[in-house]
């Protein structure tokens, strides 16, 4: 795809960037089948070909026309009445961001970043009204700093039997955390604490501490607080390389001391770590260290599936009748992080019976802070996910990303866990086995404080 950009973009990095970007695509359409947003709304504007085609054009400095839509699926419903700027605004803060459309590109179009270019440009361009400021603002000022939010949403989870049923429903329930092993060991890695999570399911990186200390793997918790995706897919450029520096900062000692990787449990955060070196390539006092961290990245998914070897300590005896549960193969961990069927390995060696899930490339419609900017379309999403992962009768389901497991535990009538919370209870009921205490069969539900 040429592109001739117009006089502000020219001979600048963006510019020269976004460019690069465009030009493998060829506009096939061959992403659009796969996206989200383009299979709820069966609109082209919806759908990576018309974002992309909107980006060019906004870069180009042209507004749409009949004469100049070159695709004949395109309609100019959406767009009457709407300078081209609001128009991208709009259709790119419907996109999940999944990437799902890159995994199925034949061109290797790196189109989470054209967004990234395109968000932040058209962030200058189209000043959004004062309800959507405040908004956003609000957002920014909570989710990414781990006390506020946590206080907020204890005070919602101790008025939630006075709330509305409505209301009542958006806010989860709360989770115990478990015990923390401290075991020296010879090996340490740093586990990435975040910002909502410690709140939302303090028990996910207990768990994975639990599991790696089997392995001879002592897990240090990491600073707080958010790696700065937020701020990023929010248009806030600078906001999120603050976070990042600081993040690069906090971690620094720890991996100067020998610590051998960054382990996250979240895969959106761990995407979003893997791609520091990427964002901080032009900040020469960070980039160095930038790199480096994103070297360091590892998902808890691929340091099991290494250090889990044939030892006959690590053994799993068989369980009597399988738990039958299905994998939510989270976006950022499919088609961010590119580790499909890594975890489905670990689950089925678990002894857990995996059932089919169809269309599993598709968002549950959490994707960070669009459940709540984008409410309506992410339950929608929500809903024809969960019609896909529960067609099975399943016990339970499984994910890897602290965003989808809420989402969707707030209307599964089973239970959602992390898949790493599973494996840790795995283990323990081989324990008890081997203790001689067999425990009755496993309860596949998260541990609540409410229950």
């Amino acid at each position: 795809m040429k592109i001739e950009l117009a006089e502000p973009y020219r001979n600048t990095e963006q510019g020269r960037e976004a460019e690069s970007l465009l030009l493998p695509c060829v506009q096939c359409g061959q992403c659009t089948f796969t996206c989200p947003t383009f299979r709820l709304l069966d609109d082209e504007w919806d759908g990576p070909r018309g974002r992309i085609y909107l980006i060019k054009q906004f870069m180009e400095g042209k507004e749409p026309t009949p004469d100049t839509l070159e695709l004949p699926a395109y309609t100019l419903s959406t767009l009457e009445g709407r300078t081209l700027s609001a128009n991208l605004q709009l259709h790119l803060d419907r996109c999940l961001g999944c990437r799902s459309c890159e995994t199925s590109c034949p061109q290797g179009v790196r189109y989470g970043r054209l967004l990234d270019i395109g968000r932040e440009l058209v962030e200058q361009e189209s000043p959004r009204p004062l309800k959507e400021k405040l908004a956003r603002r609000a957002l920014r000022a909570v989710v990414p700093y781990r006390y506020r939010f946590t206080a907020l949403l204890r005070t919602g989870q101790a008025l939630r039997r006075f709330l509305p049923e409505d209301l009542r429903a958006r806010i989860p329930q709360r989770r115990k955390g478990g015990v923390w092993p401290d075991r020296p060991h010879g090996r340490r890695m740093l586990i990435w604490q975040g910002c909502v999570q410690p709140g939302l399911a303090p028990d996910i990186n207990a768990a994975s501490a639990r599991v790696l200390d089997r392995f001879g793997i002592r897990l240090i918790p990491a600073s707080d607080g958010c790696c700065g995706a937020l701020s990023h897919h929010m248009a806030e450029t600078d906001e999120a390389r603050a976070f990042m520096r600081m993040n690069i900062d906090a971690l620094w000692p720890h991996i100067e001391a020998g610590a051998e990787a960054l382990v996250l449990t979240a895969s959106g955060c761990g995407m979003h770590f893997r791609e520091y070196g990427q964002l901080l390539h032009d900040d020469p006092q960070y980039r160095d260290k930038a790199a480096r961290i994103s070297e360091l990245t590892r998902d808890i998914a691929e340091i099991v599936a290494e250090e889990w070897n044939d030892d006959p300590l690590h053994a799993l005896p068989a369980p009597p009748k399988p738990r039958r549960i299905v994998f939510q193969s989270s976006c950022s961990l499919q088609h961010g992080e590119k580790l499909n069927g890594v975890v489905e390995k670990l689950l089925k060696r678990a002894g857990f019976k995996l059932l089919p899930v169809r269309y599993p490339f598709m968002c549950c419609g959490s994707a960070g802070a669009y459940s709540l900017l984008q409410h309506t379309l992410s339950e929608s999403l929500r809903e024809r996910k969960l019609e896909t992962l529960l067609v099975s009768r399943p016990e339970a389901i499984a994910t890897a990303n602290i965003g989808c497991l809420t989402h969707l535990a707030l209307a599964s009538p089973v239970p959602v866990s992390h898949w790493i919370e599973l494996l840790d209870k795995t283990f323990q009921e081989a324990d008890s086995q081997l203790r001689g205490h067999p425990e009755p069969q496993m309860n596949l539900a998260p541990a609540n404080a409410d229950s």
